[in-house]
């Protein structure tokens, strides 16, 4: 059996990143695709998301480049509840259904609309029990929403040993762009 991943992190906002084609979404992506890059070279086949904006979408992006490369990867997007993306704005709605339109499988763990956090919870405890890599842009300095499902991640290790934890932290992304930069030079 092949492995599979789940890829979550910060949410755009939580990075005060508001556009697309800020230069950290590039860093980011990058540093994501050396992950999926390590993971695909020992047999990844499928990386799950819930569709959040920021880095699970950024992610997805990073996911449909390798697909060219590597056709036998997959992109899964579980919603943790139905109509999550109600209450985005017009553009962040539109790049959402342009995600989910080339994913190879959507589906909701709830099927209601929002009721509770139990919600993020229930998809968290899915996506740990269907997955064997999470991947996660997640720094113990920066509080945000990654740090429950990080929690929840090490918690579930304990008695899952071989359940895989990668982090990427802030210095991370800054190995990343000084690579980058000498790259260029």
């Amino acid at each position: 059996m092949g492995k599979v991943a789940c890829l979550t992190g910060y949410k755009s906002f939580e990075l005060g990143i508001f556009k697309q084609d800020d230069k950290a979404v590039h860093y980011i992506k990058q540093a994501l695709r050396k992950e999926l890059l390590s993971l695909l070279d020992e047999g990844l086949e499928w990386v799950t998301i819930s569709g959040q904006l920021g880095v699970e979408l950024w992610g997805a992006e990073v996911v449909f480049d390798l697909q060219e490369e590597y056709p036998e990867l997959k992109l899964a997007v579980l919603t943790p509840f139905l109509n999550q993306e109600e209450n985005w704005n017009e553009s962040n709605k539109e790049y959402y259904e342009m995600i989910l339109s080339q994913a190879d499988f959507v589906d909701s763990v709830s099927k209601e609309p929002y009721k509770s956090p139990q919600q993020f919870r229930n998809r968290n405890i899915l996506f740990l029990n269907k997955t064997q890599v999470l991947i996660i842009l997640f720094d113990e300095e920066k509080e945000g929403s990654p740090k429950y499902f990080y929690e929840e991640a090490l918690r579930y290790k304990e008695s899952n040993p071989d359940f895989e934890v990668r982090s990427i932290s802030f210095q991370d992304l800054q190995w990343v762009v000084e690579e980058e930069q000498w790259k260029n030079e």
